[in-house]
């Protein structure tokens, strides 16, 4: 599995280097992101892919997303 960590990365930032990653094929993809506007964006990018996400918190207002084919 992918990793990659874009917390503390302001958008379009976190958005462009997911989209990087999956443009690549590099699926499953981990994804370390901050609560609110990139985690929504990443979530959008995922399900306008085609991608299934799943969520879990980290802590601290971190989540990690798992974005896998559908």
């Amino acid at each position: 599995m992918h990793t990659i960590d874009v917390t503390g990365l302001s958008c379009p930032i976190p958005v462009i280097q997911v989209k990087k990653e999956t443009d690549a094929g590099n699926l499953p993809l981990q994804v370390s992101v901050n609560v609110g506007a990139p985690r929504e964006n990443i979530k959008r990018l995922a399900a306008n892919c085609g991608l299934k996400v799943s969520e879990q918190p980290a802590g601290d207002g971190v989540f990690t997303l798992e974005l896998t084919r559908a």
